[in-house]
């Protein structure tokens, strides 16, 4: 995975539901492993939540918080 891919997941904001505006790495881990259970959605977004749901099971969080409001290099 790409640092800018990486970035752009972190800082994307759940566009739906209980957490929108929320961005995805601030999600809460029961929340994500709900997601997990049940299926994630298709495309993009499905993928940048199954990313931090791993992130969150391997306790990655705290390491990336300095990328959250990074802007990406294109």
């Amino acid at each position: 995975m790409e640092e800018k891919q990486l970035i752009e997941a972190i800082n994307q904001t759940m566009p739906f539901g209980k957490y929108a505006g929320c961005k995805l790495l601030n999600l809460p881990e029961p929340y994500l492993v709900w997601f997990h259970s049940k299926g994630f959605p298709e495309g993009k977004l499905g993928q940048q939540l199954a990313l931090m749901y791993e992130i969150k099971l391997n306790g990655l969080e705290q390491m990336l918080q300095p990328l959250l409001n990074k802007v990406p290099n294109k």
